[in-house]
């Protein structure tokens, strides 16, 4: 039974007419459209003829339940963001269903403030979702290079797009942070791509990767004879990124000598190649990326002070793959598609177990680390959706490790209820409602509690 015939819209379904009438009567004084239907079936005819941003629906119904609705959803319109409305008894199935691709839960009886506020995350989240699917669609259509595409959906790699996008068509010079690993080559490809450059060339070198004097040639370029060897002329980086863009990965490992040299390029535009006389010009411009504290490095006069102003005109910080977990199954999903077209193994994808095991490990070696995981995986499973059989050994070997909490005997029962809230806190990312739910007990007792950790720790 269908109630309404809109467009853009809430969907509810429940198989009790009382609460569909009640939810819509609720959602619509909040100014949303809403589609009630009573069972599964029409939920998902509904699925495939309208826009629809959220899906609320109840977990128990007869016929099709909250869970099979929820998988049929995620096949029909993936980008559909699902809410259950769950009893207290099935609380440890709501949360299942969070791994199944579910936003969040709502338990009976339900307040209106927590469902206005939670549908309206909701539906930020599926903006942010369709703006990165429409990023990347963009970034294909200039030539990027979907390996190195940079994916997420997390505040902290929005905003490093946001200023990426907003300092690509200047001429400043960029200097990129993040440990290794994290994308800094991508960032840097996506400002060249953005600018007004992005016809011209783009040509990358690694400072760290070759020894002083190769780096000196690579850079500038030599004359025929200037060094035993050098048996023809050779145009360095400057000149083959004339009018582009140079990109200088690692670039607090280079020597002050060739500091000063880098200097004086970009100081005056102008350079000689080694063993020349000729004075040429340079017009690119410098991205450069490092993994190290070049601010402290020049503290410990290790980097020249004029030379990380000229490149530090504009910072973009990278955060470690570990302070943005929630992009990791966004990657996971980006790197399956490249290493399956690429190995010609196409596969059903990869199951919840193995995902949360990604999700909760550290990677040390971040997004460059996730990466070659899945592309092992894909390569040596020998089924058709990912296992964790299929990943490296020392990545389930911490996590079990990681999810096994250990009280010693005679810890008193205070100091262990401590320990589980806080533990069970930092597996739910921080979210004190469902913490509350995990360790059955209500919302306002957790905050009390909080409250209650945060005083002693001021105390200590």
């Amino acid at each position: 039974m269908i109630y309404s015939d809109v467009n853009d819209a809430i969907l509810v379904v429940d198989d009790q007419e009382s609460i569909r009438l009640a939810l819509s009567k609720m959602l619509t004084k909040e100014g949303y459209k809403v589609i009630l239907a009573d069972e599964g079936e029409v939920a998902l005819d509904l699925l495939r003829k309208r826009k629809i941003n959220v899906m609320l629906t109840d977990l128990r119904m007869p016929k099709m339940d909250g869970i099979q609705l929820l998988r049929a959803s995620k096949l029909i319109k993936p980008e559909v963001e699902v809410i259950l409305i769950t009893a207290h008894g099935t609380i440890e199935k709501a949360v299942g269903a969070m791994k199944l691709g579910a936003y969040d839960f709502i338990t009976k009886p339900f307040k209106k403030i927590v469902i206005v506020n939670m549908i309206k995350k909701a539906i930020e989240k599926q903006s942010l979702l369709i703006e990165n699917r429409l990023l990347h669609e963009q970034l294909e259509r200039s030539g990027f290079d979907q390996q190195s595409a940079i994916v997420g959906q997390s505040d902290a790699i929005r905003d490093v797009i946001k200023i990426a996008e907003q300092v690509a068509p200047s001429q400043a010079s960029v200097l990129i942070q993040g440990e290794s690993g994290t994308g800094k080559e991508a960032i840097a490809s996506l400002i060249h791509n953005r600018g007004t450059r992005k016809d011209k060339p783009f040509v990358k070198i690694s400072c760290a990767a070759l020894p002083d004097t190769l780096l000196e040639s690579e850079l500038f370029g030599y004359e025929k004879g200037a060094f035993t060897g050098a048996v023809s002329q050779k145009e360095g980086r400057f000149e083959l990124a004339h009018n582009g863009t140079l990109f200088l990965d690692e670039i607090g490992e280079i020597i002050p000598s060739l500091q000063v040299k880098l200097l004086r390029v970009l100081q005056e535009g102008e350079f000689e190649r080694l063993g020349g006389t000729k004075v040429l010009k340079s017009n690119v411009r410098i991205i450069s990326a490092t993994n190290v504290n070049l601010a402290n490095a020049v503290k410990q006069k290790r980097f020249r002070e004029d030379l990380y102003y000229r490149l530090n005109v504009i910072t973009i910080t990278i955060p470690p793959l570990r302070e943005r977990k929630e992009d990791i199954p966004l990657l996971v999903s980006h790197f399956l598609k490249i290493y399956q077209e690429k190995n010609g193994k196409p596969l059903n994808g990869i199951s919840e177990e193995t995902l949360d095991i990604l999700t909760d490990y550290i990677w040390p070696g971040n997004v460059r680390e996730l990466k070659n995981v899945i592309e092992r995986a894909v390569v040596l499973t020998q089924h058709n959706i990912i296992s964790p059989n299929d990943l490296p050994e020392n990545i389930v070997k911490n996590l079990i490790k990681d999810r096994k909490m250990s009280v010693p005997f005679g810890m008193p029962l205070r100091e262990i209820e401590k320990r589980i809230i806080v533990e069970t806190l930092k597996r739910t990312n921080g979210d004190k409602g469902i913490t509350a739910n995990l360790l059955g007990i209500a919302p306002r007792t957790i905050y009390r509690k909080i409250n209650l950790l945060e005083e002693e720790k001021k105390e200590e």
